[in-house]
């Protein structure tokens, strides 16, 4: 029996939640802590619980944490149209600037970690840091799937997302369980437990969760030959300004780490990488302690706010 998809999204833990508005989109957001402010951008197919240990780890280090759901996903509102990344960094900019900061380290992982990117490139004002778990950069993203026949391999689940309904009609079959195959197939250990799983096939039963979050996929292919998407490709083209955490896990299932090498190229010279041993594509859930080992020191390299 899964628990009810609207108390996981307002799960209790010490931390508040509450909404904010921006980009004329409205903002579920937990809150932990005080001090620079440091927003955490979940990806496919969780929500803002993925970032639970990190709220209490950085609230405890004096930073003010802040996991967002996502436009789409979890308590957000779950809008007809916004799933590009040029829309979503602009709710991301938006976030930190209603917060009342005038910036934040951004955490992001998955498609966070590609909104992350894009906000850098977009806006780079609001982001003091980037730490991009599990997501290459956008074009080193794009040039792995051209060149690398295993990276295709990996997300060939996507192009399933392109057909209409269907996709929608898999992802909540037998109380999503879906999306427990997908975590246990990216994963590199035995993550995630019963609990874990649950908490996340139930989210993914908040209504329209599951179109919301295949619209994200369905923008990624079908933009390629676009002009949206040849925009998009230009906007994040020059390197970004901001100091960057690539963390990997070197198991993981959804995007290889040789995805990952171009992505230096994109970010100057404050560049740093991370591949952690024995997690796949959840390392801050995986193996929390490890991720924080390299999350907490990197933070603390940046200047404060």
């Amino acid at each position: 029996m899964l628990p009810d998809p609207l108390d996981v999204v307002r799960a209790e833990g010490p931390w508040a939640h509450r909404d904010v508005v921006a980009n004329a989109c409205r903002f579920h957001v937990v809150e932990a802590g005080g001090g620079p402010l440091v927003v955490l951008l979940h990806g496919f197919p969780t929500f803002w619980w993925t970032w639970r240990h990190q709220l209490q780890s950085l609230s405890r280090a004096g930073y003010r944490a802040v996991a967002v759901d996502m436009r789409g996903y979890g308590g957000s509102d779950h809008t007809p149209h916004g799933y590009d990344p040029l829309t979503l960094a602009a709710d991301v900019a938006g976030i930190v600037r209603t917060l009342g900061e005038p910036s934040a380290v951004l955490v992001g992982h998955g498609w966070g970690g590609l909104v992350g990117w894009t906000v850098a490139a977009q806006h780079p004002d609001v982001v003091r840091g980037l730490v991009a778990v599990g997501m290459p950069h956008p074009v080193a993203l794009r040039h792995a799937y051209l060149a690398d026949p295993r990276q295709r391999r990996l997300g060939g689940y996507a192009l399933g997302f392109q057909r209409p309904f269907v996709p929608e009609r898999q992802l909540v079959r037998d109380d999503a369980a879906l999306v427990e195959t997908y975590l246990r197939r990216w994963s590199g250990s035995s993550w995630p437990d019963r609990e874990t799983a649950d908490v996340y096939r139930a989210a993914m039963l908040v209504p329209n969760t599951a179109h919301c979050s295949i619209e994200f996929h369905r923008w990624a292919i079908r933009s390629i030959p676009r002009r949206d998407g040849r925009r998009f490709q230009e906007a994040v083209a020059a390197p970004v300004t901001a100091p960057v955490l690539q963390v990997h896990g070197v198991s993981d299932g959804a995007i290889l780490p040789s995805s990952v090498d171009g992505s230096a190229a994109y970010a100057g010279a404050g560049y740093a990488r991370a591949d952690i041993e024995g997690v796949g594509h959840f390392p801050h859930e995986e193996d929390p302690l490890a991720f924080d080992a390299v999350l907490l020191p990197w933070i603390e390299t940046l200047p404060r706010a």
